[in-house]
């Protein structure tokens, strides 16, 4: 009979990547993706810690599958990823019927383990090790024709108070620049004209590689592949936006008007207890480097609302530093303790009350301002490369423009995974409303940077 396996994936974009490789392994021994987990040989959850609420939705799943163990118990029931690694115990002791916990840095062992367990070995294998990243990549079953995730580094060593990353992800690890463009150009010869670099914090990538080799240098490396047309890239970290940095997304024509840079809080005081290693006023500075050399760049962020200590007078400072900063998109937390952080260990706690007042108050603020400079930029032509139909209204397509802004407008003519010219039309929160422009019109613009 045809084996199959499905996949729940929670967090970031890394444990995206993760799952496409978990898939991949899966596919290897023979099994085929299921649209269900009732319907499912081997059930994965991809975890993350990061937050609470995806902890809390992995135990209520857990707690689902036990039936369907009881009712087929040679099905396997898999825990991969961040909680896996931080708190086996925890998952052990509230579900028993698990058969195999994984952390992300033992996933090169995953193979071995899932074809024993196929075979019919019972006991429960616990893999949480910390194997070298380029020892053995994995098989990525990759959901998409045209974009493609891409590690470059893995771990982090900044250790703020509230992250459980570097619990569970380890140690900082950079991937040797000659795998990472060998993976790019394999990519880019199948048709992937997009390319998203991943790491806890790229910008630091490169330290302790042999010969040296900095962030910037391996965009310029990438910037050479034939066929790519994009180059994104996630997470910085504001202390270390270099200028040799932010002169190479000027100059570099695939890297895109994007930032991506956690700001965390607009405090001094907070970010000092955060252990952020930078102020307020450095980050606006950098921010402003950044915009002064490119032009149209979109800035999104990462905050957090109520972490320990954060009086009305620091929250304000929050406030008053998106009101200086402009982002154009932010994604808000509220500060919730993680095990083993330090974090857990502060005094002075902002009530759940206060937290969800602040939250909505800030929320209220961003998007006011996002809607304000999509409208500013109503009227421009952007690139567009389109996604597909647009789930409300099959009529329209949707697709990404170089600032990672949705457009949606008319499908005709628009096929999937192609690059197309839109002028933005109406401003929406998350982009615009548009209009397909022609080749002609199109070419008069330029194939180089929207700016």
């Amino acid at each position: 009979m045809m084996r199959t396996y499905h996949i729940e994936t929670f967090g970031c974009q890394m444990n995206e990547h993760d799952s496409e490789g978990i898939a991949g392994v899966l596919a290897g021994l023979g099994l085929f993706p299921s649209a269900s987990a009732q319907d499912a040989d081997v059930i994965v959850l991809n975890t993350c810690s990061v937050r609470e609420k995806p902890h809390r939705k992995v135990f209520a799943r857990l707690a689902d599958y036990r039936a369907l163990k009881a009712e087929r118990p040679g099905r396997l029931i898999v825990v991969a990823g961040c909680m896996a690694q931080l708190i086996p115990e925890g998952i052990r002791e509230a579900a028993p019927h698990v058969d195999l916990l994984v952390g992300p840095r033992s996933y090169p062992e995953l193979e071995t383990a899932l074809r024993r367990k196929l075979e019919g070995d019972l006991q429960l294998a616990t893999l949480l090790g910390r194997c070298e990243p380029d020892l053995q990549p994995l098989p990525y079953q990759r959901q998409d024709a045209v974009r493609a995730w891409v590690d470059i580094m893995y771990g982090c060593d900044n250790h703020c108070a509230y992250c459980v990353v570097p619990l569970a992800r380890g140690p900082e690890v950079s991937r040797r620049s000659e795998a990472i463009e060998q993976e790019v150009v394999d990519l880019a010869t199948a048709g992937v004209v997009e390319v998203t670099l991943l790491g806890q914090n790229v910008n630091s990538y490169g330290r302790g590689l042999t010969p040296p080799m900095g962030f910037p240098d391996l965009l310029a490396r990438l910037d050479g592949v034939a066929g790519l047309r994009r180059i994104r890239f996630t997470t910085s970290h504001p202390k270390d936006l270099s200028a040799r940095l932010i002169e190479a997304m000027a100059r570099l024509s695939t890297v895109c008007e994007h930032l991506h840079l956690p700001v965390q809080a607009g405090s001094d005081r907070v970010l000092e207890r955060m252990g952020r290693g930078h102020t307020a006023g450095e980050y606006l500075a950098r921010l402003q480097r950044a915009r002064d050399a490119v032009p149209g760049l979109a800035i999104t962020t990462d905050v957090m609302v109520g972490f320990p200590g954060e009086t009305r007078r620091d929250f304000d400072e929050t406030l008053a530093l998106f009101r200086a900063a402009r982002f154009d998109q932010a994604f808000m937390f509220r500060y919730s303790d993680r095990p083993g952080t330090r974090a857990t260990a502060m005094a002075d706690r902002v009530s759940e009350d206060e937290k969800q007042e602040r939250f909505v108050e800030l929320a209220q603020l961003q998007n006011r301002i996002a809607r304000e400079i999509n409208d500013e930029r109503v009227g421009e032509v952007f690139e567009v490369l389109v996604e597909g139909p647009d789930a409300k209204d099959p009529k329209k397509a949707r697709g990404r423009t170089r600032q990672n802004k949705l457009m949606i407008f008319p499908a005709e003519g628009a096929p999937a995974d192609q690059f197309v010219h839109v002028r933005a039309q109406e401003a929406r929160l998350w982009g615009w409303l548009g209009e397909r422009q022609s080749s002609q019109d199109a070419k008069l613009r330029g194939e180089a940077k929207d700016r």
